[in-house]
């Protein structure tokens, strides 16, 4: 049987890669993009493959509302949370842009809360039944020990503890929730200089998601899957 996933911010950097990677592997696809029509590189990558590319704002409900209808009767078994944003250059201490905060909130947390809520009823259809948030080390509080990045970071540690919440109310549905850290990535966001590439993110991150049963829910793992602290 065809294993359905559907990912947000799938136009560039990891999530392009999930989306090459989960079709390549004979997945069937739903990419998610603010702007289909200019994810060229996304519609050459997954043409001919079993895959769709939508319009989706996560910031908007009626954005997803319409693309739920459009897929109300489509099983999923990753719903996978990629979709992110820094939060602009100005978020250090008395120079802190608090329209950006707000941005980064409605992006990195509360837009994860909204795709769940609105796919639900897809994955309790689905055979997996794993809902992936891609959070970061920097919403470690345990572990990022320096200051600085205010905006970003609370918004990845508000996204971690939204994760934990939705795995006490919904594990008994066999629902798996899982945040990730995706390592220091060659993206727009973690630059040139970072340690992988989205290839190698992507396909590490594919592997642990896979291994991943219903005992891991709830926790905040590396990309190799090993465990990190909150």
């Amino acid at each position: 049987m065809t294993k359905t996933v559907l990912i947000t911010g799938a136009n560039r950097g990891i999530g392009f890669e999930f989306a090459k990677q989960y079709c390549e592997d004979g997945w069937r696809v739903h990419a998610c993009c603010r702007s289909p029509e200019n994810a060229t590189e996304l519609s050459r990558a997954l043409e001919g493959r079993d895959a769709q590319i939508h319009k989706l704002d996560i910031c908007d409900q009626d954005s997803i509302n319409d693309l739920q209808a459009k897929l109300v009767d489509e099983p999923l078994d990753i719903l996978l949370n990629n979709a992110g944003i820094m939060g602009g250059d100005i978020q250090s201490f008395g120079n802190i842009n608090y329209a950006d905060w707000e941005q980064a909130l409605k992006t990195n947390t509360i837009a994860p809360l909204r795709i769940f809520e609105s796919f639900h009823s897809n994955l309790l259809a689905g055979n997996d039944k794993k809902v992936i948030n891609l959070s970061s080390k920097m919403g470690g509080i345990e572990t990022y020990i320096r200051g600085g990045d205010y905006i970003y970071r609370s918004s990845k540690t508000a996204l971690n503890m939204v994760t934990v919440n939705l795995d006490y109310e919904f594990r008994s549905q066999d629902i798996c929730f899982l945040v990730f850290h995706p390592g220091w990535v060659q993206t727009d966001m973690g630059g040139v200089e970072a340690d992988i590439t989205p290839s190698h993110s992507a396909q590490s991150l594919r592997q642990s998601i896979a291994n991943a049963t219903i005992e891991d829910s709830g926790t905040f793992l590396n990309y190799d899957g090993s465990p990190l602290s909150w």
